[in-house]
């Protein structure tokens, strides 16, 4: 399978039309067509369903669904090495590409990369929110240089460096709440409340255990992967969301307050990237930055 066919085969998901994608991409759609067909043939498997005779619009077939994810993976790690390989030995420019759950602790990231930006103005950074597994898929697929996961680090796989900070767990909640006035929440204060849960603490893990109840014991009403778009359903009356403190605004004019847990629930973080791999000059520089930063104390 060609790299140049991925990219027609992108350009037909995105227009949703082989038409238009053979324009944008300067060929005949005949060509492009043949093309498409052909990577059907030589994978066995429908990628498109074309539309009926009145109609230009193709949609994806599950397995063109899955080409495509796959093909912007494939596409995006073959920019990524260009870039590094091409880099100028004397110039250090590029891209280093982080992913981390929502956390108060970037703001130690950022320091660093502050830091790196006065020698080296042209590297940039590009940073993907999302949970433990999203970080750690995309790092070994070597979509990103680096993560930031919490709790234990597989150290036969990853390097890490500990984070030097701790986020606390609580609930954000509207101020006008019932458990607005109490300066910490139990887990009995909500075993009767709507609760607005990470999507993977739905499924298991430190504040399920804190809780003492199942999942199918309380009531869950939402679950969310960003606690920003989860905020809004708090502030419209939704339920009590359990999430880190220091991510939300709650303060002046703000509807919303945080309350801790107890007995107290704290996660630690580490900096990882994979063993055994090559970083690129840019990467290099950030972890000595980093490496720096910890060792002169808290930032």
């Amino acid at each position: 399978m060609e790299l140049r066919v991925l990219q027609y085969f992108l350009a037909v998901a995105r227009e949703q039309s082989i038409v238009r994608a053979a324009e944008s991409l300067h060929l005949s759609q005949p060509t492009l067509s043949t093309q498409i067909r052909n990577m059907e043939e030589e994978l066995g498997k429908q990628l498109l369903i074309r539309g009926t005779k009145g109609s230009r619009k193709v949609t994806l077939t599950e397995e063109g669904m899955i080409l495509r994810k796959r093909a912007e993976e494939i596409l995006d790690l073959v920019k990524k090495t260009e870039k590094e390989i091409t880099c100028s030995d004397e110039i250090i420019i590029g891209d280093i590409y982080i992913g981390a759950g929502e956390t108060d602790a970037m703001r130690i990231i950022a320091k660093a990369a502050k830091k790196l930006q006065k020698d080296y103005p042209g590297i940039h950074y590009h940073l993907s929110s999302g949970n433990a597994t999203f970080v750690k898929e995309r790092l070994d697929k070597g979509l990103l240089d680096f993560g930031i996961v919490f709790g234990e680090v597989d150290l036969i796989k990853y390097n890490a460096i500990r984070i030097p900070a701790k986020d606390v767990w609580g609930v954000l909640m509207r101020k006008d709440s019932p458990l607005a006035s109490k300066e910490v929440i139990s887990p009995e204060d909500l075993w009767d409340k709507p609760l607005i849960l990470s999507q993977q603490e739905n499924r298991g893990g430190d504040i399920t255990q804190w809780l003492k109840k199942q999942a199918g014991e309380l009531n869950i009403t939402a679950t969310f992967n960003l606690i920003f778009n989860a905020s809004i359903l708090v502030d419209e009356g939704l339920g009590y969301a359990i999430s880190f403190d220091r991510i939300i605004n709650t303060t002046g004019n703000s509807n919303l307050c945080f309350r801790p847990l107890t007995p107290k629930v704290e996660a630690e973080m580490n900096l990882i990237w994979k063993k055994y791999q090559i970083l690129s000059k840019p990467a290099e520089k950030f972890i000595t930055i980093l490496k720096e930063q910890l060792n002169d104390g808290p930032p």
